[in-house]
């Protein structure tokens, strides 16, 4: 997808060449297959070429001299390219014993998790520790594109629901999220198919409450859908938002779980017990308003974004509040299931970050969802102020200080 200038973001095809000469010379403007491109990438500009598509050239484009590069792919051995090229910081990292990388990683991960749970307590001087959870859920349930919007969902709880009827009733809770969101489809489908019969339903519960809160809801403009996995859609994680909202008490349900004594083994089954609890006939067969009925029941809430709610949000919220309220038992508590708490699947993030670090001799290194989240709090405090060969990053030389210093 892309969007040149102010006109509207298009989406098709892309196709490289080192010269903008070679789209006619290659014959590409007489192949069918190759209409649906849209943009032409190419190395450097012709001013003689003729241009049948939008071009663009990358040579003005590179944050690092060409000479430079060439060295340092030189130096890799070349064969994987610039995407698995090993940063400065691997050679420090190599020659630590495996016992000081772990304490490394448990630092930034503490860091990490200090950070976030300050971010709690400062919400909820304003608001209120409870309101300051559901910020954190709701803005964790916008997963990589939607993030703002899903938190202003949460934010803005508190003015949605008054004294509206039905509020022990999870289609009420779902019928106003998703209204609230400008995600509802204004035009309904004829035929009695479960689809059209839950939109109905959600209709019939919107539309007295939508004019009360018109000056709430969000323009769609806001939400960024296109790439967005179907499993990860809003429209699904709203609903699964207003389950724990109709519950009333998933913050008590949170709570026990967490002074309750459990082996730490049993943790990411016990809390996705309490996540994933709630049943719902049309969420469990469908990714969106629009998708097709699945052939099998899906669960609501999938495993690793438990995993991503406890050490993002939960335990950070409870280390915040054992923080404020003085308690040292119940922060070594926070930290002793945040760092036992198993990892989740990666994400290109993470890929990407464990090859430049570590290369694939040390990945046995990353052991649980603590260490994912250490590698998180290294790319964005060194690697993201860098460019692709880390000049001017300070992390190697961090690296190479912690194995010289005494422990």
């Amino acid at each position: 997808m892309i969007q040149i200038g102010d006109n509207p973001p298009i989406t098709g095809d892309i196709e490289i060449d080192i010269q903008p000469g070679n789209w006619r010379g290659h014959g590409h403007h007489l192949n069918e297959a190759f209409d649906s491109v849209i943009l032409h990438v190419v190395w450097t500009e012709e001013s003689q070429s003729q241009h049948d598509i939008p071009m663009l050239a990358l040579e003005s484009c590179l944050d690092t001299p060409l000479e430079s590069l060439y060295r340092a792919v030189d130096a890799s051995g070349g064969k994987k390219g610039l995407l698995y090229l090993l940063g400065r910081c691997n050679e420090p990292l190599r020659n630590l014993s495996e016992d000081e990388l772990k304490e490394l990683l448990h630092q930034a991960a503490q860091v990490r998790l200090e950070a976030k749970a300050s971010r709690f307590e400062a919400r909820a001087r304003a608001t209120g520790w409870e309101q300051s959870l559901w910020e954190g859920v709701f803005e964790a349930l916008g997963y990589q594109h939607n993030t703002w919007p899903m938190r202003r969902i949460g934010e803005m709880l508190p003015h949605l629901f008054g004294d509206d009827e039905g509020l022990d009733s999870p289609l009420v809770y779902q019928a106003t999220l998703l209204g609230i969101s400008g995600l509802l489809p204004s035009q309904l489908e004829s035929g009695k198919s479960p689809r059209n019969s839950y939109l109905r339903a959600i209709w019939d519960l919107w539309w007295r409450r939508r004019s009360r809160l018109a000056h709430l809801t969000l323009p769609v403009s806001l939400w960024h859908l296109s790439g967005v996995r179907p499993a990860n859609h809003p429209h699904s994680r709203l609903a699964l938002a207003a389950h724990w909202l109709a519950t009333g008490n998933l913050v008590e349900k949170l709570e026990s779980w967490f002074v309750f004594p459990l082996p730490n083994t049993t943790l990411h089954a016990s809390l996705h017990e309490i996540l994933s609890s709630n049943r719902d006939e049309f969420w469990q067969r469908h990714h969106t308003l629009r998708s097709r009925q699945l052939p099998k029941i899906k669960p609501l809430i999938g495993a690793d974004r438990t995993t991503d709610l406890a050490t993002n949000v939960i335990l950070p919220w409870f280390w915040a509040r054992a923080s404020v309220g003085h308690s040292t038992a119940l922060q070594r508590l926070a930290e002793t299931r945040y760092f036992a708490w198993p990892k989740a699947q990666d994400n290109a993030t993470l890929r990407l970050a464990r090859e430049r670090l570590f290369g694939r001799d040390r990945i046995r290194c990353i052991s649980g969802a603590a260490d994912q989240q250490a590698i998180l709090q290294i790319v964005k405090d060194f690697c993201s102020l860098s460019n692709a060969l880390c000049e001017g990053c300070s992390f190697p030389i961090l690296a190479h200080q912690y194995q010289t210093e005494p422990k």
